[in-house]
């Protein structure tokens, strides 16, 4: 040390580790009397662990102020996103492995952060960027001394590395150091929770065996989440979502198999819900899960469960009769025998594929998917968008005739041991609809509706006790209610005496004996005064027990939705250039009005085989009116001149379509016109981002992510807009090895998970993306949203605007352009929702689950369709109150101590299911 003494008051000392370790000479000496400690460190991570320091434990106050390496729109976003960036922050590098090397560290760490002595707080890296000399005020007994260097408190820098330390002890030099230390902790937000949390639980982390954990379930799930990508995001499943899985367990234990239908409303993320479940009952040892989607959204679900769960699963190819592995791979095999022997634990099956193998009579068809599905058994079968399986009265007919979808799933439920359906539609139209998915339920499986005699078997006898209409008079009455089927005991004294006074088990669901069977008097009285109350089976009934339904506006009042409102545009009054746009869609070219023309000579061609025209005029207009990029590619592909996508290989049920002479010829005409012509989408894409703006900024500089259906379309929108502006890299968001960053047009392949920290870092600000790929995609760092096309399914609709109206969004309001062109079909769907989408957050959730395509025929009938759901009307609604209650509550998921390896549970995920034996399962 050399010391140079000041002429009034203190002394300037020089230390370097050269001459001693700093260990020994300064850090010891200073620390050990310390009573108060405050410190000016580098990044936060690196810092907190260096208080491990045994000098540290005896200060009485330390106060660290740290860099996050974080925008500052993060720091002052709204608590719970800036915890959660700074969360995932901290684990970006793997600390597993560390954690086990140093676990003694990292449990003494956790022992002074919960201690209350020491507080750390972070700021922006535009406030103070990375520091490699540190300072810091120290104050003992004697005074305070101030300090500058090169060094840190871990004690290999102190004792080992070549560190510089300058220290001043003049009342000047301690002020002057203080003023920064405390102008930074004015400006920085507190270490969040949850990181104090995860150093807890990697101090303590143990990894258990799946086995251990099938006498125990619920301890199940926090073992096998606490690590997947969804929390190690510093995201979390949302409480409902939790709630749901949890149910999904309650109904394992209370029933020996789970019958449910989720319901929730468009919008909440049913996808996380029933995948969590479906990968606890695998882990569980149940079997087998199949899951039934439509095929434009089997990639979004492969997608989204390896994204968000680490979830390996594999997709059915409809006509290369194959898997396709999470990574795009064709696993080839046997054709469609292969169907019934997944390589994954989990598979994913096209919904209209199986209609196609359905015949009038209820019947599998010899050598399809559906026959060879129903061959074999299943721990779990989720059907997607269960809406679909319904039944219909044909004119003239009071009965009711199940379609294909609907056979099928009452059939192979009896076939396996959990069955869970998914649809926002049923609960808001039909009654009928949502009896056809219940009877479903219960095959196999009488504790969903009763006996095939049960009054809840017929939805007209029971209906008016549910609204209110119609109450119980007498115990007579009520007992056909209450015993068949006969309600688990769980918390109800009612039912626990019954099933006592009629020596039932807890799994025995029906009974032939009367209420008067019953000896005890007290419970006969007991039995008629609760039966008779009025709300009664308003509270308690299977619906209640089997459907399962949150609301928006109830998670939104709960604080746990974020109620954005959403600027639609263009919108009438707003100024927008007139040789764009016709009114408030887009004026269509000279080469649109050709290629349309052609599209409709096309669909005359195709309908003079005998063959429904609509398929093939619906999918050529949706192209069309996507963009040039995306007809011209499908003209092509059905020429022959490329790949055919899956949903039009799975309508064709060929992987090739073969033209006739005529039908060539107008294929060639949409190509010929359409090629080379500027496209009215882009140069709407470059007004929005360019000249249109709100709060004083253009769209480019709030962000923007601009959406389509179609991969063609994204990849030509992205390409457009990169060789524009060279400076400014475009990302490419789509399905598996298609995502991309363009520069100056030039691609270079990334994966998704890397977009999505570029554009959590904010150094990208325009995204081109797919529907397919946007589960998971959390965009609240852009502020503005542009669709190129519209989907003709609002629940679509509502996952694109769900990417930026997220919570952490900086913005009060966000922007949406939803661009059509005048006079065509997507013009009018549209003016039929527009109304209802500027009211996206009163009434999202309102809107059915799709259009369907008959609906689109008529535009006055779907206007009238879609009124239906959106016009307020009394209704029966049970489910107000007891799915929003407890959602607050905390589940300690994410600080699991004890979990899975990963290794194992992607080992039990990648084991294929078992060679399918027995016979077709038959109907009811």
């Amino acid at each position: 040390m050399v010391s140079t003494p000041f002429a009034e008051h203190g002394s300037l000392a020089r230390f370097s580790s050269r001459l001693g370790r700093l260990s020994q000479s300064y850090l010891a000496e200073r620390l050990r009397t310390a009573i108060t400690y405050d410190r000016i460190a580098g990044y936060f991570r690196s810092s907190i662990f260096e208080l491990v320091g045994e000098e540290i434990k005896g200060i009485e106050k330390v106060r660290i102020v740290a860099n996050a390496d974080l925008d500052p729109e993060d720091i002052e976003a709204a608590q719970r996103v800036r915890e959660a960036r700074l969360f995932q922050r901290f684990v970006e590098d793997d600390l597993i492995v560390d954690a086990v090397v140093h676990r003694d560290r990292y449990s003494k760490l956790y022992e002074l952060l919960i201690s209350g002595r020491v507080e750390i707080k972070v700021v922006p890296r535009t406030v103070a960027p990375f520091l490699h000399g540190k300072a810091g005020v120290i104050t003992g007994p004697e005074g305070a001394v101030a300090f500058m260097g090169s060094i840190n408190e871990t004690k290999a820098a102190w004792a080992y590395n070549y560190e510089l330390v300058w220290e001043d002890s003049s009342p000047e030099g301690v002020s002057w150091v203080q003023a920064e230390f405390d102008e930074l902790w004015a400006q920085g937000k507190p270490l969040p929770d949850a990181i104090v949390a995860e150093v807890g639980r990697l101090a303590n982390r143990r990894e258990v065996e799946v086995v251990n954990f099938h006498d125990q379930p619920a301890n199940m799930v926090p073992a096998a989440l606490a690590e997947t990508p969804i929390y190690r995001e510093g995201e979390a499943l949302q409480p409902w979502q939790r709630a749901f899985v949890v149910q999904f367990l309650a109904h394992r234990e209370t029933y020996g198999r789970a019958r449910v239908l989720l319901a929730d409303e468009v919008g909440v993320g049913k996808t996380l819900s029933l995948a969590a479940s479906a990968l606890i009952s695998v882990l569980l040892g149940d079997g087998p899960v199949l899951i039934m989607t439509p095929s434009t959204l089997l990639e979004q679900w492969q997608i989204e469960l390896l994204d968000r769960l680490a979830m390996p699963v594999a997709r059915w190819h409809s006509t290369r009769k194959c898997w396709i592995d999470p990574a795009g791979r064709t696993i080839k095999g046997a054709g469609v025998p292969d169907v019934a022997r997944c390589p994954y634990a989990v598979g994913l099956v096209s919904t209209g594929l199986i209609v196609q193998g359905v015949d009038r009579h209820g019947e599998p068809k010899p050598g399809t998917e559906a026959e060879h599905l129903l061959r074999r058994r299943y721990g779990m079968v989720i059907l997607d968008e269960a809406h679909k399986a319904r039944s219909s009265e044909p004119v003239g007919s009071d009965e009711r005739f199940p379609n294909n979808l609907l056979k099928f799933i009452t059939r192979i439920a009896t076939r396996t041991q959990h069955m869970l359906l998914s649809t926002a539609t049923p609960i808001q139209t039909s009654e009928a609809d949502l009896w056809d998915i219940l009877q479903a339920l219960n095959q196999g499986a009488e504790f969903v509706l009763g006996s095939a005699f049960s009054d809840w078997q017929f939805p007209n006898r029971v209906l008016p006790y549910l609204k209110g209409e119609r109450q119980v008079i007498n115990l007579r009455e009520g007992w056909q209610l209450i015993t068949n089927p006969l309600p688990p005991t769980d918390n109800d004294d009612l039912i626990a005496d019954i099933r006592s006074e009629l020596d039932l088990g807890d799994r025995e669901w029906l009974t032939n004996k009367f209420a008067s069977d019953m000896s005890n008097p007290v419970i006969a009285m007991k039995a008629e005064m609760e039966l008779t109350s009025r709300d009664y089976f308003r509270r308690n009934n299977p619906l209640l027990r089997h459907v399962v339904l949150r609301k928006r506006r109830d998670l939104e009042r709960l604080g746990l939705l974020p109620a954005l409102p959403v600027d639609i545009h263009p919108s009438a009054g707003e100024q927008i250039p007139a040789h764009l746009f016709d009114g408030l869609s887009l004026y269509t070219s000279e080469a649109f009005n050709i290629a349309l023309e052609a599209v409709t000579a096309f669909t005359k061609a195709y309908a003079r085989r005998d063959k429904p025209a609509g398929f093939m005029r619906t999918l050529l207009m949706q192209r069309l009116c996507s963009s040039q990029a995306a007809a011209i590619a499908t003209a092509k592909a059905l020429m022959g001149e490329g790949d055919l996508d899956e949903e039009i290989q799975e309508e064709l049920d060929s992987s090739a379509f073969d033209p006739r002479s005529e039908e060539r010829n107008h294929l060639h005409v949409i190509v010929d016109a359409l090629q080379g012509g500027g496209d009215p989408k882009l140069k709407a894409v470059r007004y929005f981002l360019d000249e249109h703006v709100t709060d004083k900024r253009t769209w480019r500089e709030l962000g923007s992510i601009i959406f389509s259906q179609y991969y063609d379309t994204a990849a030509w929108i992205a390409e457009s807009l990169s060789l524009d502006r060279p400076d400014q890299v475009v990302a490419l968001y789509a399905g598996t090895g298609k995502s991309r960053l363009l520069s100056g047009g030039v691609p270079t392949s990334i994966e998704r998970t890397q977009i999505k920290h570029l554009v959590a870092n904010r150094e990208i600000k325009l995204v081109v993306a797919t529907d397919a790929a946007c589960e998971g995609l959390n965009l609240q760092t852009l502020g503005t949203l542009i669709n190129v096309d519209l989907p003709w399914n609002p629940s679509r609709l509502e996952q694109r605007i769900g990417r930026i109206k997220r919570f952490g969004q900086t913005r009060q309001r966000v922007d949406m352009a939803n661009l059509t062109y005048a006079g065509t079909i997507d013009e009018k769907v549209y003016r039929v929702l527009s109304e209802r989408l500027k009211k996206s957050s009163d009434i999202l959730g309102t809107l059915p689950e799709t259009i369907e395509a008959d609906w689109i025929e008529d535009i006055e009938t779907l206007e009238e369709r879609l009124r239906g759901y959106t016009v307020p009307r009394k209704r029966f609604d049970p489910f107000e109150d007891r799915y929003a209650a407890g959602l607050l509550a905390e589940d300690g998921w994410a600080a699991a101590s004890e979990v899975l390896a990963r290794s194992d549970v992607e080992r039990i995920l990648s084991l294929g299911w078992p060679t399918p034996r027995g016979r077709v399962a038959t109907g009811s």
